[in-house]
Order: structure tokens, then sequence, then C-alpha cells
């Protein structure tokens, strides 16, 4: 019993805490909290995994390696976040507020429980996304380290291409005058 006590405490001790850094803004730390508990989680089992099986972190991960894997995660990342052909993803999280840049969408969090403003803060925010997608860029170097180069060189290759359509683009404005 003293123990439960102990937990309620605890717990109100927490949202006492929330309310006061949150003050009147929409800030939803438990599901910050879950959010990052399952990131923790993955990365964890990931570990577990690694050492089980036996796998060794890459000796040979290289500057060029590092380059290559910052833009494939830069596009992926925003792909998922910005592109409106994988807006079903964010659909349950997010609502569509306007058309972005070039082939993006810009998206309201949804607001009616801490989970899904949380989740949805994440899967609209390219740069909250990037941890994710890094991190199981790096996963991948330990377990399926040839495939993992593929796919990273195939997005990085995608964020050349990108910046070219601008660039193509920007070019093309300033010759029409």
């Amino acid at each position: 019993m003293a123990s439960n006590a102990g937990l309620r405490d605890l717990a109100a001790a927490g949202r006492a805490e929330a309310d006061a850094y949150r003050g009147n803004d929409d800030r939803p730390l438990g599901g910050y909290l879950v959010v990052m508990a399952v990131y923790v989680s993955l990365v964890t089992t990931a570990a577990v995994a690694a050492m089980l099986t036996g796998r060794k972190l890459p000796r040979d991960l290289r500057v060029q390696d590092i380059a290559l894997m910052a833009m494939g995660t830069h596009k992926l990342a925003r792909t998922l976040s910005k592109d409106a052909v994988t807006s079903p993803l964010r659909a349950p999280f997010a609502r569509y507020s306007e058309t972005g840049g070039p082939a993006e969408v810009m998206e309201e969090v949804r607001k009616p429980s801490g989970v899904r403003h949380s989740v949805g803060e994440l899967l609209t925010c390219p740069f909250c996304l990037d941890m994710w997608v890094v991190t199981a860029f790096t996963l991948g170097h330990v377990f399926v380290p040839r495939l993992t180069r593929t796919v990273v060189a195939a997005f990085a290759a995608l964020t050349g291409a990108d910046f070219l359509q601008l660039a193509y683009a920007r070019a093309q404005q300033i010759a029409e005058g």
C-alpha cells in the first residue's frame, strides 16, 4: 500500500512539473516520454540482437560514408515528413494545412491526445525524424551493410537530384528574365 501511495505522489509530482514546464502552451510531455521510450527500446533491442548474433560495429565508416548517410538521412526524413505522396502515413497524426515547397505539403499536428500529438510532431518535422532515420541507417550498417550503403547512396543521389532540379529551375527563371 505504501508503494502505491508513493507512486501516486511521484505521478502527481511529475504532472505538476509538466504543468509548470508547459505554462499556457500545449506541450505533451507524456507523449514525448512515450516516443522516447519507444526509441530507446528499439535501439536497446537492436544492440542486444547485435551482441547475441556477434555483430560488430563497422570498422570502415569513412568520411564519404558519413557524407552519404547525411544526405540520405536528409532526403528520407524530408520525404517521410513533407512529401505529398507520403501524407497517408501522417494523416492519423496531422491535418493538411497548405502546399509547401516543391512537391511538399505543410501540415498541422492533431492535438486530441499527448501521444498522437507527439507522434504527429515527429512525423511532420524533418529535423525530428532525422534522428530516427540516421539511427536506422546506422543499425543497417551493423546488420546489412551492403544493402544499407546501396539504400543510403540512392537517397543521397535523390538529394543531389533535388538540388539540381532547383538550380535548373532558378537558372531557367534567370534566363527568362
